[in-house]
């Protein structure tokens, strides 16, 4: 490997840059240009060189990096800044310009090469950010690599970005058919009856991938599916809705046209198109959990007849129904914390089959161990096409309890909200004997009792809000523990 580059001794003795505000636990992601800009950006590459890309480099090996882009107008220019960067400190670029961020995972993974994807998810139109990830697609977080790219990224802000005598170049390489037909290959639509589909790409990079994975654009044979599109133009400022499937009225009216056009399914995208919602053909959402266990017994059926004892992830905000269903299907479940770098360790260390999260993040080691939603969508389509039922009767045998969703309460006080619940839920036992555990918050479960119910209250890394998600066995005792967590959390002090 290439050793560490050393930093020049001369460099002014400025204050670093704080980009704290930005930079986060998983990603980058702020306002442009009044956070993101090119010097900003141009900063972070040279960082990301330094930190990540160089050192992983094999001695006289050229060092390179694959950047891609969503569809918002900032683009480009960020992308220009950050290859300048990344050329400065003597990295190769090679860039595949629009993609989705699981198309750049794919890229990242089939050309062994570290990445860098330009998008700000499904944030508002003013926002742009960036997802690095090592050779592999393997993610770069906090602990992994991005706390010390922000922390040179402020000191080549304030002191300058040193530049290399041998500077780095820019390709460009087209690798949408390449990740269309890769996709196509780990999941069989040839042979499904045939189904219509409406796609939801919320003017995000849905509209880009759909037509080649699920259509001909790619130059790949057609599959037995009318897909009615809904807001494929390519549009950063989001003009139809957000591209934030989580929310309910981002929903409706993909539901509205899956009644309307009498669709078998319809799915929705997030704005980068890592993330894929489930709608049935009555316009009623099938839960991430249901999706979840959908996929992972498809992915544990399959493993197991390779002679394989399948290891399946979750997060610890997923129905019991995953573990429940996919233990009893002969898998290992791991539960884990919420956030895409846990899950994505998760899967490495365990040689995980397939993870699955309550957002609609899905996860498969056919895939570099990264979240792809198209994939996900595949294997419903799969599925649902198989068998001769409609997805509304198919997926009401992974989806037996009743969740309340993520309630997100603003508090005066977290330390003090919180304690109000332990006492009433744990030091006195109010409800009976529990199992409490702090993995990610709190979570305490009656799962063993009668009444069935478990509970999680999460604290927000960045605002004064505690998350509660609760799961029962049937609506009333959902209701009333809901109801009575709330009161406790958001009990006025005297």
């Amino acid at each position: 490997m290439t050793e560490p580059v050393d930093l020049p001794t001369d460099l002014p003795t400025d204050q670093p840059a704080d980009l704290s505000a930005f930079i986060k636990a998983y990603d980058v992601r702020g306002v442009v240009p009044s956070e993101l800009n090119e010097p900003v950006v141009r900063a972070i590459g040279a960082a990301f060189a330094d930190v990540v890309v160089l050192p992983e480099t094999s001695a006289g090996a050229r060092p390179q990096v694959v950047i891609g882009h969503d569809m918002r107008p900032s683009g480009p220019s960020l992308v220009a800044a950050f290859a300048d960067g990344l050329n400065a400190r003597g990295v190769d670029v090679v860039s595949i310009g629009l993609a989705s961020t699981d198309g750049l995972y794919f890229a990242s993974g089939s050309l062994g090469i570290p990445g860098a994807m330009f998008t700000a998810s499904h944030n508002p139109a003013q926002y742009n950010g960036i997802k690095l990830c090592r050779a592999g697609a393997r993610p770069v977080g906090q602990d992994s690599g991005l706390a010390a790219v922000r922390d040179l990224a402020g000191a080549y802000l304030t002191r300058g970005v040193p530049t290399v005598e041998a500077v780095g170049t820019v390709s460009t390489r087209d690798m949408l058919a390449d990740y269309a037909g890769f996709l196509r290959g780990l999941v069989d639509l040839s042979g499904i009856r045939p189904l219509k589909v409406v796609v939801d790409a919320g003017n995000g990079m849905g509209g880009f991938t759909a037509p080649a994975v699920l259509g001909t654009e790619a130059g790949l044979p057609a599959l037995p599916l009318d897909v009615v599109p809904l807001y494929f133009e390519l549009d950063g400022t989001f003009p139809n809705h957000e591209a934030n499937p989580l929310e309910p009225e981002n929903l409706r009216d993909l539901q509205a046209a899956v009644v309307e056009h009498d669709a078998d399914l319809g799915l929705a995208f997030d704005g980068d198109a890592d993330r894929c919602f489930v709608i049935d053909e009555h316009g009623d959402p099938v839960s991430p959990s249901a999706i979840t266990a959908l996929v992972g017994l498809r992915e544990v059926a399959r493993e197991r007849a390779a002679g394989r004892t399948p290891t399946v992830i979750h997060n610890l905000i997923t129905s019991q129904v995953v573990p429940d269903l996919l233990t009893a299907a002969g898998a290992r479940t791991v539960r884990t914390r919420v956030g895409h770098s846990f899950i994505k360790a998760e899967m490495a260390q365990n040689d995980a089959i397939f993870g699955g999260e309550h957002s609609a993040h899905y996860y498969f080691r056919d895939f570099y161990f990264a979240d792809t939603g198209m994939l996900a969508a595949l294997h419903v389509l799969a599925a649902l096409g198989g068998q001769p039922h409609p997805l509304s009767a198919l997926a009401e045998q992974y989806q037996p309890y009743v969740a309340s969703g993520e309630i997100n309460s603003v508090v005066a006080s977290v330390p003090e909200a919180r304690a109000r619940v332990v006492d009433a839920y744990v030091t006195r036992q109010g409800a009976g004997p529990v199992t409490v555990d702090e993995l990610d918050g709190l979570t305490v479960s009656h799962w063993d009792g009668h009444p069935q119910w478990w509970f999680n209250l999460r604290a927000s890394n960045t605002e004064p809000l505690l998350r509660l998600n609760v799961e029962a066995a049937d609506e009333d005792i959902m209701e009333k523990v809901r109801d009575d967590v709330l009161a406790l959390v958001r009990q006025e002090q005297a």
